[in-house]
């Protein structure tokens, strides 16, 4: 078994076809056959199940396909980390992190590195939600993985500081003025929710921190994306949370900004299958001194990121 026939089976599965797969691979088709053939000789049976229009997995396939996608993957990180390592010049870096960080903090990272790196070429893969972004980094889809701290760390885990999550409304609302509130001053409120907020034991985030508080919260509209529910608030549509990076940064100061009673913060971190080097390295390095300018800085230890009041996951 080798590297090159399981490159070859992914292959043949993302494309459902031999044909395509051929010419995805430059390869010709009796060449990438012969491979397939030698695979399944070597794993003790089929793979794959030739049909008249395409191919589809063999249960054993199935049992096999994410090992070799694990495989392929790593290979591909591997290559990727010994360009990247010579020097932190050249070669490329897959970035994976949550849309709202990826809107609210990554732009100033990625323009500071382009500035200092520009032959490293970066890729971010984004997601909704931390567990699928954790799937992402146990399946090697990035090199790195920035968001908050994992429950079940994959290798190397770097805290990089604390994210607070702050309640959002209008400029023109009673509260604004004030600095914070406490949630039972909102049981009344109308709520924008958001299709990547956090879940807390099970529940979503809101539902779970609004039931501590004796109410369950109204839901005016749901959102796909945080930085839609923080200008819906700002609108009047009702009130919404939101990391305070995505307000600050990326939404305006079109509305008034509230740190509930008590903070809601919750520790991130800079992830990985391996302890990041040279290009990796140079990156995280980069990313905790830009979190540092921005006014939170980075933990010493795993204690300091433990949040003292709500944690949030």
């Amino acid at each position: 078994m080798s590297l090159r026939q399981m490159e070859y089976f992914v292959t043949v599965v993302q494309e459902a076809s031999f044909t395509r797969a051929a010419e995805t691979l430059h390869v010709t088709q009796p060449a990438l056959s012969h491979q397939i053939k030698a695979l399944e000789k070597s794993v003790g049976g089929a793979l794959l199940e030739r049909m008249a229009r395409g191919v589809r997995l063999t249960p054993m396939g199935r049992a096999f396909l994410p090992h070799a996608e694990l495989a392929v993957r790593s290979a591909a990180q591997a290559r990727r980390a010994a360009r990247a390592t010579a020097g932190a010049e050249g070669g490329e870096l897959h970035i994976a992190t949550l849309h709202s960080l990826a809107v609210g903090v990554l732009p100033d990272v990625f323009a500071r590195w382009r500035t200092a790196r520009p032959r490293v070429l970066l890729r971010l893969h984004e997601y909704a939600t931390t567990e699928a972004l954790e799937e992402a980094v146990q399946r090697g889809t990035a090199d790195l993985a920035f968001g908050p701290e994992p429950a079940d760390p994959p290798g190397t885990v770097v805290p990089v500081g604390e994210e607070e999550l702050v309640l959002v409304v209008p400029f023109d609302d009673r509260l604004a003025g004030r600095t914070t509130v406490t949630l039972p001053e909102l049981a009344g409120r109308a709520w924008i929710r958001c299709a990547m907020e956090p879940v807390v034991h099970g529940a979503r985030f809101l539902d779970w921190a609004c039931a501590r508080a004796g109410f369950t919260p109204l839901t005016a509209v749901w959102t796909e994306h945080t930085s839609t529910a923080v200008r819906m608030a700002a609108a009047g549509v009702g009130v919404c949370v939101a990391p305070a990076h995505i307000v600050r940064g990326a939404v305006g100061e079109d509305c008034t900004v509230l740190s509930p009673d008590p903070a809601w913060k919750r520790p991130l971190a800079v992830y990985a299958r391996v302890p990041p080097a040279g290009a990796a390295e140079a990156f995280v390095d980069l990313l905790c001194t830009t979190w540092s300018a921005l006014g939170d800085l980075p933990p010493r230890s795993y204690e300091d990121c433990r949040p003292a009041a709500v944690p949030v996951r």
